[in-house]
């Protein structure tokens, strides 16, 4: 598969999410690039801002399963995964299964739980596998995290472990719309106080399981030239050596890097990744994963300044 193909029908993706969902073109373009690079996404933005919208909307535009968590303060990790129940009619213990056994997972407010459960988590995204009481069990290529969270600083939140965060491929922060789009807002969704029912937009499952197969392979297929690699790494070992981070960018964030550029560049009608590519990822992909030093946060410092301020640093290749 081409990248013309997979950019036509990224194409109809996009356009039938921004039927429901105004505004939010850059979200909608990386929730592509993750799909293709087999990512995670945590979506940030103030309540009212259609994270959930956006989320289920992008879900349902996909011939995938489908599963919703409402994180709570007193969820428990085996509501997430499941857990082995005792059958006294047999005298064995059955497996039953949590909602983190679908395809696509939507995480909803994630940070209205606790550290433990949102530690359920962990392995699934990474390994795309949970354990349960010692067994292993394999939750498919397909699994995909699309979590929402309100800003740390709102009541009722717990801030996401520094583990939990390196497993996204994104955080993107979603902020309001433009007067024009808030307008359009209004006009289509205007006539209801509750989120739309999506079965009245006639939507239809675009992407399946074999085309998004075949994508991602075709993805792996792009060609990385050796100078955007190493431009790659510059940026990632540059955060490591930022004075105003306690923490920088790990080398997972590198591998993620080179996949996220290699979709970006299929969805931009390339075989090839670019510089530009590269860059319109580093803040979304990077700005999670740094932690800023005790002087940089008095001085009112935030990831996204060092993020900008490492990309203008750090030579790309011409």
């Amino acid at each position: 598969m081409g990248p013309d193909a997979i950019r036509e029908a990224s194409n109809r993706l996009r356009q039938q999410v921004h039927r429901v969902v105004i505004g939010q073109k850059r979200v909608v373009n990386l929730l592509l690039v993750a799909l293709l690079s087999e990512g995670h996404v945590l979506l940030e933005g103030v309540p009212g801002t259609a994270k959930t919208l956006l989320a289920r909307t992008f879900a349902a535009s996909l011939s995938l399963g489908f599963g919703r968590i409402q994180f709570t303060p007193d969820l428990m990790p085996g509501d997430v995964i499941g857990t082995n129940l005792f059958n006294f009619q047999t005298g064995d213990f059955a497996l039953t299964k949590g909602p983190i056994f679908t395809d696509v997972l939507l995480a909803d407010e994630i940070n209205r739980t606790p550290p433990k459960t949102q530690a359920a988590l962990l392995e699934a995204m990474q390994e795309r596998s949970v354990t349960i009481d010692g067994t292993t069990h394999d939750l498919g290529s397909a699994f995909l995290v699309l979590a929402t969270q309100n800003p740390i600083e709102q009541e009722g939140t717990y801030p996401l472990p520094e583990a939990q965060l390196d497993r996204f491929l994104f955080k993107i922060k979603m902020g309001y719309p433009t007067e024009e789009e808030e307008r359009q807002i209004v006009s289509l969704h205007g006539h209801r106080t509750a989120m739309p029912r999506l079965d009245e937009f006639d939507l239809s499952a675009l992407v399946d399981s074999r085309f998004l197969e075949d994508a991602r392979d075709a993805v792996r297929a792009i060609r990385l030239e050796d100078e955007v690699m190493h431009y790659i790494v510059s940026l990632v070992r540059a955060t490591r050596e930022e004075a105003s981070l306690l923490f920088g960018a790990s080398p997972r964030a590198s591998n993620m890097m080179a996949v996220a550029a290699r979709a970006l560049a299929v969805l931009s009608g390339r075989e090839f990744v670019i510089p530009d590519d590269v860059k319109a990822l580093s803040l979304p992909l990077l700005g999670h994963r740094l932690v800023l030093s005790p002087d940089a946060e008095i001085e009112g410092l935030d990831t996204e300044q060092v993020v900008k301020r490492i990309v203008e640093k750090v030579p790309a290749p011409r």
